[in-house]
């Protein structure tokens, strides 16, 4: 089928623009920057994006793909690095100028086939603190910011664009029309992409696997999608593992073994919550804990696989935001936190690894889920993280924190189901840290600790808004805190979006 290669030059949406071409039904691979010449010919695409950086193209070991790239003859568009490649590669200047973060109005300066349907002024994300101060020769300027002048160039005679701003987030008001723009009306890519055919090739591949396959499970979207694809591909050779970490939700053992009885699909529940609680003594740091837990999964996976006629793989519902943000991606990307299922994994293991959905984002999962007809209450859950609520607890685990945590989320969940909110935004909890507030409670004064509400809003995980809850509804979950939750004296509402802050504290 006609697809579109990604290079990833390390940007934490490289993979992103990959699940937005794939939207349009078109198929699109993320590939290293550094793949060669012989390789990318032989996976005859239709067109090359060249994702962000976050190297500068001035420096020394800045990554550059082969040089035959721009002789291939066919449309490749640059995004931020791409686009000052692109610009220092054909003769142009790339300066450390003027930085622009965040939103900014693109102004259209002439008719361009990669701007058609655009508008003349639009927001755009940027993400850039180096600027293409002289383009090369043979290239026009078609959009430009404040900031940047040539915002967006383009060489028609070559097939060759470059945008400084990043289409494939949705903070960039039109950027899914300017992907549209280059895959459908410039490279002329065919629309043969969809589920369903990920679904086949998935079970595909895990039928060729003639092994029992041990997953773990949690009772989340992902590693539930994950089990049920191999448990369409290998049957009963399939062993699903769920481990109680003590850092769970309340009553959610009794959810997940739910969750599976209704599939037909039998769990082994394997109670670890003393192991991970002491091993988490006196561990501040958030990569540390995540590094701590991630190993402790691993060495309870690898003990069962040993007793159960020594299991060969171990699968995950791992999902790309996972992998990006651990900084195991294609390209040199930096480390945001390291995922317990990724980064976290320990190179003593010997299992085999098995991800059937690594390269999917959240929302892919669920329109697969859809298809395999998983329950709606699965389909809907808010994710919850790996690492459980060590990483909604800053700073050290501790038993009266994690009942904060517990407690405080429940009544959040609760009043946003009652408002008829929980299924319309992304993710809703409670975290709490170390700091503490003075109160007023019987008229006597008391300390006690401060609980953070984060609500936000996104599509795939790479971005996030936070939600505009109605003040009622914070009143509420206020009170019942306050007065439900001991210890708990001030609660507050996190208003960041991401970036710059992520989704969970920790």
């Amino acid at each position: 089928m006609d697809k579109i290669i990604v290079l990833d030059f390390g940007s934490q949406y490289s993979h992103l623009i990959c699940r937005r071409i794939r939207s349009f039904s078109v198929y699109a691979e993320l590939v290293p920057y550094n793949i060669s010449f012989t390789k990318l010919k032989k996976m005859n695409p239709k067109g090359i994006i060249l994702s962000g950086s976050p190297s500068s193209i001035y420096t020394n070991n800045h990554p550059i793909p082969t040089k035959y790239i721009f002789k291939i003859g066919i449309p490749i568009l640059g995004i931020c690095y791409g686009h000052q490649l692109i610009v220092s590669n054909f003769g142009g200047i790339v300066k450390n100028a003027n930085k622009e973060y965040g939103s900014a109005t693109l102004t259209i300066k002439n008719n361009s086939n990669l701007l058609d349907d655009v508008g003349e002024n639009t927001k755009a994300w940027m993400s850039h603190g180096d600027e293409a101060v002289k383009i090369p020769d043979g290239f026009k300027i078609i959009a430009s910011t404040n900031k940047s002048h040539a915002a967006a160039i383009e060489n028609t005679t070559k097939f060759i664009y470059g945008i400084q701003f990043h289409p494939e987030v949705i903070h960039t008001e039109n950027g899914i029309q300017i992907l549209q723009n280059f895959v459908l009306k410039i490279c002329n890519a065919k629309k043969e992409w969809s589920m369903k055919n990920f679904i086949d090739d998935a079970t595909k591949k895990i039928s060729a696997i003639k092994d029992e396959v041990m997953c773990g499970v949690s009772g989340g979207i992902d590693s539930t999608v994950t089990a049920l694809l191999i448990h369409k591909s290998i049957g009963v050779r399939l062993k699903c593992v769920f481990i109680d970490n003590g850092l769970l939700r309340i009553d959610e053992v009794k959810v997940v073994q739910e969750i599976f009885a209704k599939m037909g699909i039998k769990i082994i529940t394997i109670n670890a919550q003393k192991r991970f609680l002491s091993r988490l003594k006196r561990i501040s740091d958030s990569e540390k804990k995540r590094t701590i837990i991630g190993e402790e999964f691993i060495k309870i996976f690898s003990e069962y696989a040993k007793l159960n006629n020594n299991l060969k793989w171990l699968a995950q519902g791992t999902l790309y935001p996972d992998a990006i943000e651990s900084g195991v991606s294609y390209g040199p990307s930096s480390i945001i936190k390291t995922h317990h299922n990724v980064g976290g994994i320990p190179n003593w293991m010997t299992l085999k690894i098995l991800e059937p959905i690594r390269d999917l984002y959240k929302d892919d999962v669920r329109k697969i889920a859809a298809i395999l007809n998983i329950p709606d209450e699965v389909i809907n859950r808010h994710p919850f993280p790996g690492p459980g609520l060590a990483v909604r607890i800053i700073g050290e685990v501790t038993p009266k924190k994690l009942k904060i945590v517990r407690f405080a989320s429940k009544i959040v969940e609760e009043e946003l189901t009652k408002s008829k909110i929980y299924d319309e935004v992304w993710q809703a909890y409670a975290a709490v840290g170390d700091d503490h507030a003075t109160g007023v409670t019987g008229d006597k004064r008391k300390v006690g600790n401060i609980v953070m509400i984060r609500v936000v809003n996104s599509i795939d995980a790479m971005t996030a808004d936070w939600t505009r809850l109605p003040h009622a509804v914070l009143e509420t979950i206020s009170n019942r805190i306050t007065n439900e939750v001991d210890g708990v004296v001030w609660v507050s509402y996190v208003i960041s979006s991401k970036p710059p802050a992520t989704i969970e504290p920790q």
